[in-house]
């Protein structure tokens, strides 16, 4: 990926399918000034690349009946690769961890979690997470409401990446 350069029309592409990521060739070809054939290249160059990893649908967990939104600090016991990857097999098993980060700071991991209500939670935390064996500290926060959730890159913010 050393050899990757965006260009303007490649950080327009970019941009306009971080909005709406169903957009046809035609259409993004239109909005990016671009001929559909042209377009069409440069958008398969940038899947081929990794730049652009899928597409997906933004579901409104609300609406499906996933009302409580909770971001979780988990600490460990002790580290090691080991324990590491059964922290990370755990994580992958439990659909309600949206998304899970390895952090710096006071916690070793950062879990963003949706369930239907309090009890879901209260069930997942001390049925679950709690008796982990790699768990030591869970400290919780309930998200009360959404100020921003953005997925992807600023648009402004898009650029070409440093070699590597």
């Amino acid at each position: 990926m050393h050899d990757l350069k965006l260009d303007g029309f490649d950080i327009a592409i970019l941009t306009a399918l971080q909005r709406d990521g169903a957009l046809t060739n035609a259409a993004l070809a239109e909005i990016v000034k671009l001929s559909p054939s042209q377009c069409s290249r440069r958008r398969a160059a940038l899947e081929e690349t990794g730049v652009i990893e899928g597409y997906s649908a933004r579901l409104g967990a609300a609406k499906l009946g996933y009302g409580l939104r909770a971001i979780i600090r988990v600490n460990l016991s002790s580290h090691g690769q080991r324990k590491e990857d059964d922290f990370a097999r755990f994580v992958a098993t439990h659909p309600q961890i949206r998304s899970a980060f390895s952090v710096s700071g006071d916690a070793d991991y950062v879990l963003d979690v949706r369930v239907r209500d309090l009890d879901a939670f209260a069930d997942f935390v001390h049925r679950h997470l709690l008796p982990h064996p790699q768990v030591s500290q869970v400290r919780s926060e309930i998200v009360l409401k959404t100020l921003k959730d953005e997925k992807g890159v600023a648009p402004g913010l898009v650029a070409t990446p440093p070699p590597s």
